[in-house]
């Protein structure tokens, strides 16, 4: 990956704290939530209910498209990025822990309280296929698109 495009994408990961991930459902419809997301590099973690339908969408099939912007006043201000990405389930303890631990310091509002139960929260790995940046400040709808 282009270094500079790396730093962007890291940078705006860091700026956000949530993002719209959009799975697939059953009769082939995407459906598209708002999570809360942690980071480690351009691996994200989010989670949901273990029961919800979000976790029987990845269930079913784990491509993920998501998306994380900002909302400036000036429309040539946007700056963002989507993804085309695979989420699964994690299950090791080890990075279960790095997961929470990440999503508590993006929410420190969170800090101190409990996580929710992990029989009834999964927690998700968002593993990027393609990244694109959209930057309005380099003209007009300008994306650079990197695959990962």
């Amino acid at each position: 990956m282009d270094e500079a495009i790396e730093q962007i994408t890291l940078g705006i990961l860091e700026e956000h704290r949530i993002m719209t991930i959009a799975a697939l459902q059953p009769d082939g419809w995407p459906q598209a939530t708002t999570v809360g997301y942690g980071h480690d590099g351009l691996t994200l973690y989010f989670c949901c209910g273990r029961g919800g339908q979000k976790a029987a969408n990845l269930a079913r099939d784990d491509r993920v498209s998501l998306a994380i912007n900002n909302d400036p006043d000036q429309v040539m201000e946007i700056l963002g990025l989507t993804m085309a990405a695979r989420a699964s389930t994690v299950e090791n303890p080890e990075e279960l822990d790095k997961a929470e631990r990440l999503l508590q310091e993006k929410h420190p509002w969170q800090v101190g309280t409990p996580a929710p139960p992990r029989d009834v929260t999964a927690v998700f790995r968002v593993e990027p296929q393609l990244i694109t940046v959209l930057d309005y400040s380099k003209g007009f709808a300008h994306i650079d698109r990197v695959e990962c």
